[in-house]
């Protein structure tokens, strides 16, 4: 009896695990299985929209479709049967476009073409419309190839404003793991405006689901979803401005940002030198990265917003300001003597025989560093830089631009966390001047001089979707109007630092020149070397940032940074006057001097 129970339990063991599994596999996997069902009989069929047209405020094309075609063939052709079709294929492709050649063409087929696939092989991505055109007819009849419309980025002003427009190239892997677009589209936007924006010039995707029989034959379509074509671009760039600056700016490494001050919006923005973006679309040859990336003038990167450098002299407004705020009086004056001396160090003055007594607006418009020196020692280093943090030294910009900077607002917890030491007091008095640790990109000097033209701090910025309304900076009017007084003689007084540099401007400016040193002058150097002495990557960057009209209610900040030019008076002078002159030919500007 005992051993009967045995068996009944295992034959009802037995049984509940054969139902069990009858069940699973009737119902439970029936919803896997039907799904999996459908994907043997409905195909979807993915539509991408062509990327959006970038174009500047006038409606001009800055980044913008080529139409051509793209050659695919028939899949499964490897095959000893079928190799003879392939030959004849890839031979008519040669034929009539001897620049793809044989070996190259069957090797791509082979990389792409597999047991699994039954779209056809894409061989050859792209022929230009015009190229392809008389031959259209020729090879849509062979029965083996398909001929599909193609387009093609192009950039039409070539390295005019590259590093802002930006680049697309072929997606990697990284890029397809986050943007399910790519994986359709094979490109995504990889640098400037074309990666900011990316998701919005590349719309949305359309798609057709397409029942289909056993031989892979369309029967109908069961679900279609139209493309997005909202996704073009509008940015605040005017072309023919940017090129103007670029042409005058030819020959020189460094960076120009004109700027609306009141609201943000930029209206040409070079990093030079520029290079050809159409040169990225098609893939850029060996030579060519190795030509541009050992280039000291540093092509490759964005010195807008990438570019860092000692401010110079053009830091000494927010310097002065940083003074008034702190209870420092307006009154203030020192007496240069052409040098101070703190401990064994002697700090001295750009000009040798010093400037005298000096108050707040001398000391801008002759750029004086020792009261600059003098003024630090009273404050202090964190003081100074609680200030230039509200003026956005320091900080991101917000700038609708990949990787920007930061840059550098130094003071003394900054430097005992990166470098575990102390903060001396030399270092506060060469901070006062804008060199030592500070570094800043030039988009923060233009959104800065920004802020001293208007008492607001805009974002800068290219299209309207990042447009923000201007930060409200606390300040004292008086306390400003010496500053900006100070920046007006800077380019108008016979002794400011600009006048003779700007005579030609036919717009009353304000401006700020700084002379922003690269190398260190020993101490045993009694006088300041000139900078036609010094080698040219040994020599200061030359800033000059300026805004006018002085006292219309619109004003344009133009930011030039020359580098290795030395002053920056001399080296960039006449490119911001002729800027000036030009958009007042062009109507941005309504009042002349």
């Amino acid at each position: 009896m005992k051993r009967l129970n045995i068996i009944l339990i295992f034959i009802g063991i037995v049984l509940i695990t054969l139902l069990s599994r009858v069940y699973f596999l009737s119902i439970k996997s029936n919803t896997y299985y039907e799904e999996l069902s459908k994907r043997n009989y409905i195909k979807r069929v993915y539509e991408i929209p062509n990327r959006g047209i970038i174009s500047d405020r006038n409606g001009k094309s800055l980044a913008m479709n080529k139409l051509g075609f793209s050659i695919n063939i028939k899949p499964h052709l490897r095959s000893y049967k079928n190799k003879h079709i392939l030959d004849e294929m890839v031979t008519l492709i040669n034929k009539h476009f001897p620049e793809y050649k044989k070996e190259d063409l069957y090797k791509k087929y082979k990389k792409l073409d597999s047991s699994y696939k039954h779209d056809y092989v894409k061989i050859v991505e792209y022929i230009p419309y015009d190229n392809f055109f008389s031959k259209y007819t020729l090879f849509n009849t062979k029965e083996n190839i398909k001929i599909k419309s193609e387009v093609k980025r192009i950039y039409p002003y070539g390295r005019n404003a590259s590093h802002v427009i930006g680049y697309v190239g072929n997606s990697t892997k990284i890029d397809i793991d986050g943007n399910e677009f790519s994986r359709h589209s094979g490109i995504i936007g990889k640098n400037g405006l074309e990666k900011f924006y990316n998701k919005k010039l590349q719309g949305e995707l359309g798609f057709k689901d397409i029942k289909v029989n056993a031989l892979n034959k369309e029967i109908e379509v069961l679900k279609e979803k139209k493309i997005s074509t909202n996704n073009d671009l509008k940015v605040s760039l005017d072309i023919e401005l940017q090129r103007y600056v670029q042409e005058i700016f030819e020959g020189n490494s460094g960076a120009v940002i004109v700027m609306n001050a009141n609201n943000g919006e930029i209206l040409a923005a070079g990093s030079y030198p520029e290079f050809d973006n159409n040169i990225f679309v098609d893939g850029i040859s060996v030579d060519e990265w190795e030509e541009m990336r050992n280039d000291f003038n540093h092509p490759f990167t964005n010195k807008l917003i990438n570019g860092k450098y000692p401010p110079g002299s053009v830091i000494k407004m927010g310097i002065a300001l940083s003074f008034l705020e702190n209870d420092i009086k307006p009154s203030f004056t020192v007496y240069d003597s052409g040098s101070i001396k703190l401990g064994k160090r002697k700090f001295r003055c750009w000009k040798t025989a010093g400037h005298g007594e000096v108050g707040f607006t001398k000391a801008i418009r002759e750029s004086c560093d020792d009261f600059f020196y003098k003024g630090s020692l009273k404050i202090g280093i964190n003081k100074i830089s609680k200030t230039l943090a509200k003026y956005g030294i320091g900080e991101k910009t917000g700038i609708d631009l990949v990787n920007e900077h930061f840059g550098t607002n130094p003071n003394k917890a900054w430097k005992q966390k990166k470098f575990k030491q102390p903060w001396y007091i030399g270092e506060t008095v060469i901070t006062s001047i804008g060199q030592g640790q500070m570094l800043v990109t030039p988009m923060q000097i233009a959104r800065y001089t920004s802020f001293l033209a208007t008492g607001k701090l805009p974002r800068p910025h290219f299209a309207e979707e990042n447009y923000i309304e201007p930060e409200k900076i606390e300040f004292s009017s008086r306390h400003m109007n010496i500053i900006r007084e100070g920046m007006y003689e800077v380019a108008n007084h016979k002794k400011g630092t600009a006048t003779k540099y700007l005579k030609n401007s036919k717009v009353s400016l304000a401006a700020k020149t700084g002379t922003a040193q690269v190398i260190t002058i020993p101490q045993s150097e009694k006088k300041r070397m000139k900078e036609s002495e010094l080698e040219y990557y040994h020599r200061s960057h030359a800033w000059l940032t300026t805004y006018g009209p002085y006292k219309a209610k619109t004003k344009y900040v133009v930011t030039v940074l020359v580098e290795h030019g030395g002053h920056g008076g001399q080296a960039a002078g006449e490119i911001v006057s002729k800027i000036y002159n030009k958009l007042l030919e062009i109507g941005y500007i309504k009042k002349s001097k």
